[in-house]
């Protein structure tokens, strides 16, 4: 499927490109060509304006560039007219015999309907989730595996060829707290004296599942363990809430391809490599405090001892970072360099990360350091996504892993759909904060966009069925006969092409989700209107019409595969 604004684009390059060949315009350095839809319908469907802003490099009148441009245009297959008006605006409409024709070209595309080949060839990497398994996944965590998974689908449907991966640490003082605590239940369940700590205790993790956990432990292994310290505990506990993970994901349909476990990279000794390549190049030191620190760091550092610093204000960084504490071990920042690094010797040609608010900052400095041991940082692309407040009755209801009062994954799987927990996370911009109404994700009505959406696909299936019923074919269709109405729907689904391109360049996911709602919109209308199985519809009018709607249903099937929505019949 073509990309039209891409394509006219082209088209308008190739026109200045001519008409300064032929001296009807002066030379001047090619300006980005912005091609869009008019201010208003009737200027046709798509807009250049160029020549508006070309005025002082060529000292000729918008409206004679213009002129000279739309002169040298060769006119692309899909485009029925050229207008030309002032200020200097050139105007585009798209050949409507082309357009119904493209109700053949969407049926014909089937599932993979407007893949575009943008990046064809291209690798890339998209890594989220990667929350340590020290928890069930909460509606927090599962927007970032919400955003990085429809992100996969949509460098897909660009052309790129994907691997989702998801970053871990089964080790350190999070998972040594979760085996204590099961540990703690354990011996709770057996009816050992033990004290369980308040929920004051940030050290113990409060939620029901522990105890679920002791209690299967107890059936597995008796009594065998109560002398045991917190390491089997904690390795029983990785086991099953890593198992609890995956089932949560998968059903709002995230698979990832790789586990890649942070240990790994001590194992190997990758993290020294790193640090021996970076002290190399000259960009490691050995200090109490930084090299710019001034007189009050000084002092408030004391004797704490030398820690290993990264020299990361020489590439643009507003300070110096911390490698390795004073105590020998590494900061987060020394093992995400060297995470960075193995992924960018994989030979991805992009790599996405998906992450919370409160890694902002990091990142930047893991592109300081590829940037520093000679790899290119622009391969690597961040999404942050801000917080998620799920909402009960207007009232919001706080999580906590480690305090044991959450609202789980599947817990909102199961109090609205997978389908609905998709669509809510995606509807807002990565970097906007999001309310999940947990009482309009419910609502069977089309205030409810999740409802709206699935049910413009519903009805398509509905009017398939009522036509298998009475026997009416859409086989061999003249789709001539469609009017007005169905060539407005078929220029909102073209869009859908432009949607994915726009979202994959610029890392917007969300784009997907608002144009979702746009296309049920127009469509939704035009449905209650145009109808088929009427007495007053006669046969082959009813015949295009279903054929029209056959794409339709395609175009929406498409689209909630990328959202990774299910497409039902029935509703």
């Amino acid at each position: 499927m073509k990309l039209l604004p891409r394509t006219l684009a082209g088209a308008v390059h190739s026109a200045i490109t001519s008409a300064q060949s032929a001296g009807a315009l002066p030379a001047f350095d090619m300006p980005e060509i912005d091609v869009r839809p008019p201010k208003r319908a009737e200027q046709g469907d798509y807009a250049v304006s160029l020549a508006l802003g070309l005025a002082k490099a060529t000292g000729m009148k918008p409206l004679d560039i213009a002129n000279a441009i739309a002169a040298h245009l060769t006119r692309p297959e899909f485009i029925a007219e050229v207008e030309v008006i002032p200020p200097g605006f050139i105007n585009f409409r798209l050949d409507e015999t082309w357009l119904r024709d493209q109700v053949e070209a969407i049926i014909a595309e089937g599932d993979k309907a407007f893949q575009l080949d943008l990046y064809a060839g291209k690798r890339a990497q998209v890594e989220f989730v990667s929350a340590n398994p020290s928890g069930p996944i909460t509606v927090g965590r599962s927007r970032g595996g919400v955003i990085g998974d429809t992100m996969a689908r949509l460098l897909q449907a660009a052309g790129y060829e994907v691997e989702r991966e998801y970053y871990f640490n089964n080790a350190g003082r999070q998972m040594r707290n979760v085996g204590s605590s099961l540990k703690i239940r354990y011996l709770e369940a057996l009816g050992k004296p033990v004290v369980v700590p308040d929920s004051g205790d940030d050290t113990f993790y409060q939620g029901d599942y522990l105890i679920e956990f002791a209690h299967d432990l107890i059936e597995k292994v008796g009594e065998s363990w109560v002398d045991s310290d917190w390491h089997p505990f904690k390795d029983y506990a990785e086991e099953r809430m890593f198992g609890w993970i995956r089932a949560s994901l998968a059903r709002v349909g995230i698979l990832h391809d790789v586990y890649f476990n942070e240990n790994s990279l001590y194992e190997s000794g990758a993290i020294w490599k790193v640090l021996e390549a970076l002290e190399a190049g000259g960009y490691v030191y050995r200090a109490t405090v930084p090299e710019a620190a001034d007189s009050e760091e000084v002092e408030e550092a004391g004797d704490k001892g030398e820690a290993v610093w990264f020299r990361s204000t020489h590439l643009g960084d507003d300070k110096d970072r911390v490698l390795v504490k004073s105590s020998g071990e590494p900061t987060y920042t020394l093992p995400d360099i060297a995470y960075h690094v193995n992924k960018l010797e994989r030979g991805f040609d992009l790599l996405v990360n998906i992450l919370g608010a409160d890694h902002g900052a990091q990142y930047k400095v893991v592109q300081y350091g590829v940037q520093a041991l000679g790899m290119d940082p622009s391969k690597i692309h961040v999404i942050i996504n801000q917080m998620v407040r799920a909402l009960r009755d207007g009232k919001e209801v706080r999580m906590s892993t480690r305090r044991g009062v959450y609202d789980t994954l599947d817990d909102l799987i199961e109090q609205t759909s997978a389908d609905a927990v998709r669509y809510m996370l995606l509807a807002r911009s990565a970097d906007s904060h999001l309310n999940f109404d947990l009482d309009l994700a419910v609502k069977r009505s089309n205030e409810n966009p999740v409802y709206y959406i699935r049910y413009a696909h519903v009805r398509c299936a509905g009017i398939f069925r009522e036509a298998a019923a009475r026997g009416v074919s859409d086989d061999g269709a003249d789709v001539s006969l469609l009017g007005a109405a169905e060539l407005g729907f078929l220029r909102k689904a073209l869009e859908l092409g432009e949607v994915i391109d726009a979202a994959a360049r610029f890392m917007e996911p969300h784009r997907i989700a608002f144009y979702a709602l746009e296309l049920a919109n127009a469509f939704h209308p035009i449905f209650d209107n145009v109808r088929v199985m009427h007495t007053e519809v006669p046969p082959e009018l009813a015949k295009a019409r279903l054929r029209f709607y056959r794409a339709a249903q395609g175009v929406f099937a498409r689209v909630l595969d990328l959202m990774g929505m299910s497409a039902p019949d029935v509703m």
